[in-house]
This record gives structure tokens, C-alpha cells and sequence, in this order.
């Protein structure tokens, strides 16, 4: 690599010796303008074209394409299989979803049958209440109308009594004969017209 660098700089220096003897003799070389112009060398100029078309046409053909080819596929397949997994997945949350409204539906069916049974056992339970209040009231309203046929019944007897002895006190205390037959008739009519 240092010979090559050498020989470019003993070339260089060479070429730079001829330039300026020219121009020290008095020759001046004419510009022929962008040498890419020049219409001598156009033949080279297309043949290296082609050639570097063809190299890079090449390198593009079976390198870059089969590579970018590559991770295409690679793409499509890995999009394809999350496109799958993702309907899967949807499958699976719509078997979910119905597994759960089902439980749900189920669970609020159970729920109505127990409290509907609750609810029924409730009733049955407060009808024998209302039952066992209601003959309880019944006994004790029986048990009371006895108990006032019987102080009536004895109100009427002591009233009577009462009657009879008070009558036959006052015939006593006017003077007249104590008749205790006529006494109690009397006392029993005014009563029943009384009681009537």
C-alpha cells in the first residue's frame, strides 16, 4: 500500500513538472470544457454505464429484493397468525360472554326461585299466625262474652234482689203485710218490661 501511495505522489509530481514547463515555454493547452461532454470518450462512458447498471441491477436482483422479499413474508406471516390469534381470542371472549349471561341468567332464575319460595314460606307462616291470632282473639272474645253474660246474669239477680228486698221494705215501712210471693211477681214483671 506504501509502494502504491509512492508511485502516486512520483506520478503526481511528474505531471505537475510538465504542466509547468509548458507554461514556462509558452504552451498553453485549450480547456475542452466537463470532460462528461466530450464526445471522444462517450462509447467508454455507456459501456461503463451499462456496466454499472447491470452490477447494481445484480446486486439489487439477488441481494436487496430476496432480503426485502424475506422480511415481507416474514411481516405478512406475523400479521396473518396475530390476525388469527386475535379471532381466537374474539371467539373466545364471545364464548365467555355467553358462558357469563348464561350463569347470570341462571343465577337471577335461582334467585327468583328462592325468594319466591321465601316468599311463599313467609306467607305460610303469617297465615298461621294470623290463624293462631285469629282463634286466639275468637276464645278470648268467647271467654269475654261469657264473662258478661255472667256478671249480667248476675246484675240482673243482684238488681232483682235488690228490688225485692227494697219493696218489701217500703211496704214494711208504709205498714202494710209483707207479701213475698206478690212481691217478687211484681219485682219479675217490672224487670222483664225493662229488660225488653
Amino acid at each position: 500500500m506504501i509502494s502504491l501511495l509512492q508511485e502516486a505522489a512520483h506520478t503526481a509530481a511528474e505531471h505537475t513538472e510538465s504542466v509547468a514547463s509548458s507554461v514556462a515555454h509558452g504552451e498553453t493547452e485549450t480547456a475542452t470544457g466537463l470532460p462528461q461532454l466530450d464526445m471522444t470518450s462517450f462509447g467508454n462512458q455507456i459501456f461503463w454505464l451499462v456496466v454499472a447498471l447491470v452490477v447494481l441491477y445484480w446486486i439489487v436482483a439477488k441481494v436487496a429484493l430476496p432480503r426485502i422479499g424475506a422480511v415481507l413474508s416474514d411481516r405478512q406471516g406475523a400479521i396473518t397468525g396475530d390476525l388469527m390469534a386475535a379471532e381466537e381470542f374474539k371467539l373466545k371472549a364471545r364464548e365467555a360472554e355467553a358462558a357469563y349471561d348464561k350463569a347470570l341468567a341462571d343465577a337471577r332464575a335461582e334467585a327468583g326461585k328462592i325468594v319466591a319460595a321465601n316468599r311463599a314460606e313467609i306467607q305460610k307462616e303469617l297465615d298461621a299466625a294470623i290463624a293462631h291470632a285469629d282463634a286466639e282473639i275468637a276464645a278470648r272474645v268467647a271467654g269475654s262474652e261469657q264473662r258478661i253474660r255472667e256478671i249480667r246474669d248476675s246484675a240482673d239477680n243482684d238488681a232483682c234482689e235488690v228490688a225485692r228486698d227494697v219493696t218489701a221494705e217500703l211496704v214494711r215501712a208504709f205498714g202494710g203485710t209483707v207479701d213475698q210471693a206478690a212481691v217478687d211477681q211484681a219485682v219479675d214483671n217490672r224487670m222483664r218490661g225493662a229488660l225488653q
